[in-house]
């Protein structure tokens, strides 16, 4: 169980979906109540999904970043996936960035936009 760290709560309009769309980037579903609630592990990355129907994905302002140590390795991974670079969802380009880190972005099917990066050396 992880312990002194962040965890975010993004908002789902459909469990079953997000979930499905996470385990195709290589999440797992830990626990919850798959009603209302649910919890994704990848490796230490631990996201959690609160069921609220009503979101508007393109007026999402959620948002989280992931700290990671293999950020080429899961943007190719992601990429796998045929995400488009434009929509909801969407994958954005991976950069090196000028405030020190190399990162890239998806945004979920519910509007949640996920920034992952690594510091760079």
């Amino acid at each position: 169980m992880l312990q002194n760290c962040a965890i975010p709560i993004l908002l789902s309009q459909n469990l079953s979906e997000t979930i499905a769309f996470y385990r195709k980037l290589g999440f797992a579903y830990v626990s919850g109540s798959p009603e209302t609630y649910a919890i994704l592990c990848r490796d230490t990355i631990e996201l959690h999904f609160s069921l609220f129907p009503e979101i508007v994905p393109g007026e999402s302002y959620a948002a989280c970043y992931l700290r990671v140590t293999n950020v080429d390795e899961l943007f190719q991974e992601f990429m796998l996936q045929s995400l488009p670079a434009e929509g909801i969802p969407r994958i954005g380009h991976l950069d090196d960035k000028p405030w020190g880190m190399r990162e890239f972005y998806v945004v979920d099917p519910d509007g949640n936009l996920l920034k992952i990066g690594q510091r760079l050396n």
